[in-house]
């Protein structure tokens, strides 16, 4: 679906250095990474907003520089950006933008936003924030694109409409021919849906790979800090110790038996994320 190839891309002092990565048809990627990790501008890359100083995109197998209009009929996007205008209502924007992709519906546009308690009238210009995200979220479902981006929705999100919002996603999901990229700060939203991992440091792509692999290559280890010691040093990614025992994430290798007095646990996203970090700031 989605294929990066050694992509680079400076925006003043930052860039995003040589990513690599392939999404595949059917899944969920999450793409995670402290604020100022490159994650907007690495979706404005993919949405041919910026055109990278190296390296290749391709959608579908498809390059903006050869069929723009196509890749971009078969997106559909929520960013943080507010890309309605204010004066219309909700139903007049669509209208209007809707005319630029081939799929768009009327009568699917007004389902959504009757599922998400909103009225077709209603100003885009002076509903709050989280109805605005919402409204954009139905006119993206409304013209059924093959691939989701979304910017950070659920930050703005209330409790209810987010458990909404993910059963959609699996709606949407459904027929295993669409993918989503969802760059969010709520990773335990991941840990449930996400088939795929993007994570990002200050540009750099620390990794990139579908959950499995992710999940069988790490553990979480706790217990005693001269335990954990005791492993190969080389698998130990970051160890925290602290007055009543120590905690580390470590490369996990089949076969490999640990000390029956430490706990070994799968790593969360934030796990995995806050334990990486401490790494990139040594």
């Amino acid at each position: 679906m989605v294929r990066l190839d050694n992509v680079s891309k400076r925006l003043g002092k930052f860039q995003l250095d040589q990513l690599s990565l392939e999404i595949p048809t059917g899944y969920i990627c999450g793409l995670v990474g402290q604020n100022g990790a490159g994650k907007t501008s690495l979706l404005h890359l993919i949405l041919g907003l910026y055109r990278p100083d190296e390296g290749s995109i391709e959608i579908e197998g498809r390059t903006y520089k050869e069929k723009k209009d196509e890749i971009l009929d078969g997106i559909g996007t929520v960013l943080t950006e507010e890309l309605f205008d204010s004066y219309f209502t909700l139903i007049e924007n669509a209208e209007e933008y809707g005319r630029y992709y081939t799929n768009y519906s009327r009568e699917s546009m007004e389902m959504y936003l009757e599922r998400f308690d909103l009225k077709p009238d209603m100003s885009f210009g002076k509903i709050s924030k989280g109805q605005k995200l919402k409204a954009q979220f139905a006119f993206a479902l409304s013209h059924d694109p093959k691939l989701l981006i979304l910017d950070e929705p659920t930050a703005n999100f209330d409790p209810e409409f987010r458990e909404q919002f993910l059963e959609i996603l699996k709606e949407y999901m459904s027929d295993g021919t669409k993918s989503v990229i969802l760059a969010t700060h709520l990773t335990e939203d991941l840990d449930r849906l996400a088939d795929y991992l993007i994570y990002l440091e200050d540009g750099q792509q620390i990794f990139a790979g579908d959950i499995e692999s992710f999940r069988e290559g790490y553990r979480i280890v706790s217990g005693e800090a001269y335990k954990i010691r005791l492993l190969p040093q080389e698998r130990i990614v970051h160890i925290e110790e602290k007055p009543y025992g120590a905690k580390a994430l470590v490369k996990h290798r089949k076969q490999k038996v640990y000390d029956k007095e430490l706990q070994v646990t799968y790593p969360t996203i934030e796990e995995f994320m806050y334990f990486t970090s401490k790494v990139q700031d040594t």
